[in-house]
């Protein structure tokens, strides 16, 4: 006999919300009460569900892949709630409903959204979307001493209310784990923790910095530059692996995604995550970059012919959320932007029970970054805006921690992890290729 299906599934780990300022029930009446102010007032990491009769309100931060499946049944429409699309097959499929999954029936919630959904039968209604967090745009004056401080000060308030959370959590100090290639947005996040952990009196001895090494990566020796040039060389550990570690297949079942980049990139994290592991056993907490290159526009526009420097300067969060809701080129199955691609960060840190973390997707570092006024500083021209994240993050971190950081070329992490080329030879699939892969996962 089947079980019973209640009206909302909620397959999230309640455990990996990490909420500073308010409880979780209170989280979830903000939520409920779909008042974008009170969801934006949420201070922390979330992926929250709250139920009123037939609403449904759902809303997460950036870093919280959130996924749903609106169902069938004769006693009106059920809803599947998790973080991943195999746990919505799975649950489907244990209730007696396999039949009407197909991956690209579920929907992502997109970042700094509260979407609701009304399950009152068939056919459905569309999803309403009310957006949590709009920042203000040129709200921070041109000049780049300052845009630094402001930028890498809200780094470092995101980094200490994390450190005080871990701390507050357990009655043991927790190791500190922290990906660190030496790069602009990992090297301001292991300089900037190291520095608020000696401002709490935490000790330092907890703190790590991981550089991952797939056979003659480059991201090794610059790691060793970075450390050496601040004095912090005891921190770096190596953490080594082969080319034969990596998994396609396997890559694209963690992701559940099939963008090249981000198939490429999830695969050094994997490795490196399975590398951490199997030497600390109990690690939990792992830090990282991911989302600078979104918020100061570092990405190479001649790599995307959809874009110009027009558009990525003057569109709200391109990088983070893509053309945005209600756009043609949104994706309804898996967001746009940062709020898509972080599944490459979350899901090999949860593959191997790491809690992730980085500083660069909270709304207040990202407030700021788009505070930041591109059109007045670079006078849109390309080769300015790649050169200006390198001078604000070191001005900041300058400013807030004292340290002169080195600043080296930009490069992708799977990039630094083994030589491109090398790379290039065992990822050789295309994107297309990717995806039909991923859909053979589910044939």
């Amino acid at each position: 006999m089947l079980r019973p299906i209640e009206r909302v599934v909620d397959l999230l780990d309640p455990k990996l919300n990490q909420i500073y300022n308010v409880d979780i029930e209170d989280a979830r009446a903000r939520v409920l009460s779909g008042n974008p102010a009170a969801v934006r007032a949420i201070d922390g990491s979330f992926a929250l569900i709250a139920v009123d009769g037939v609403t449904v309100r759902l809303a997460r931060s950036m870093d919280r892949p959130m996924r749903y499946f609106l169902a069938k049944r004769h006693e009106g429409p059920a809803l599947f709630v998790s973080d991943r699309i195999d746990t919505l097959q799975r649950a489907l499929t244990d209730a007696g409903l396999g039949d009407q999954f197909h991956p690209s029936y579920t929907r992502m919630v997109p970042a700094h959204y509260v979407v609701e959904i009304a399950l009152v039968g068939c056919p459905d209604p569309d999803p309403a979307y009310t957006r949590f967090f709009t920042p203000s745009r040129n709200a921070v004056p041109a000049d780049r001493d300052e845009i630094g401080r402001q930028y890498i000060g809200a780094l470092a308030t995101e980094i200490e209310k994390w450190l005080r959370h871990i701390d507050s959590e357990t009655s043991c100090a927790q190791p500190i784990g922290i990906s660190c290639s030496g790069g602009i947005d990992s090297g301001a996040v292991f300089l900037v923790t190291y520095d608020a952990m000696l401002r709490l009196g935490l000790p330092p001895a907890r703190l790590k910095a991981f550089v991952l090494n797939v056979g003659d990566g480059p991201d090794v020796e610059q790691a060793r530059e970075f450390l050496s040039a601040v004095g912090l060389s005891m921190f770096l550990e190596e953490i080594p692996g082969r080319l034969d570690d990596l998994d396609v297949e396997e890559t694209l079942r963690v992701i559940e995604d099939y963008k090249s980049l981000d198939v490429e990139c999830a695969a050094m994290g994997l490795r490196l995550c399975r590398g951490i592991r199997e030497r600390y056993p109990e690690w939990h907490h792992l830090a990282d970059g991911d989302g600078g290159d979104e918020n100061l526009k570092d990405y190479p526009i001649e790599e995307n012919t959809e874009l110009t420097i027009r558009s990525v300067v003057n569109n709200l969060m391109l990088y983070q959320e893509g053309w945005g809701v209600g756009r043609i080129k949104h994706s309804l199955t898996y967001s746009g932007g940062l709020s898509r691609s972080y599944v490459r960060t979350y899901a090999p840190a949860a593959r191997y029970g790491f809690a992730g973390f980085s500083p660069y997707t909270r709304p207040q570092v990202i407030e700021v970054a788009e505070g930041i006024p591109f059109a007045a500083l670079t006078g849109y021209d390309v080769p300015t805006l790649y050169s200006l994240k390198g001078d604000i993050v070191r001005r900041g971190v300058k400013a807030i921690t004292g340290m002169d950081m080195p600043i080296f070329p930009k490069r992708r992490f799977q990039h630094g992890a083994t030589p491109v080329d090398t790379m290039r030879r065992k990822f050789a699939g295309s994107e297309k290729d990717y995806r039909r892969a991923f859909e053979r996962l589910y044939a």
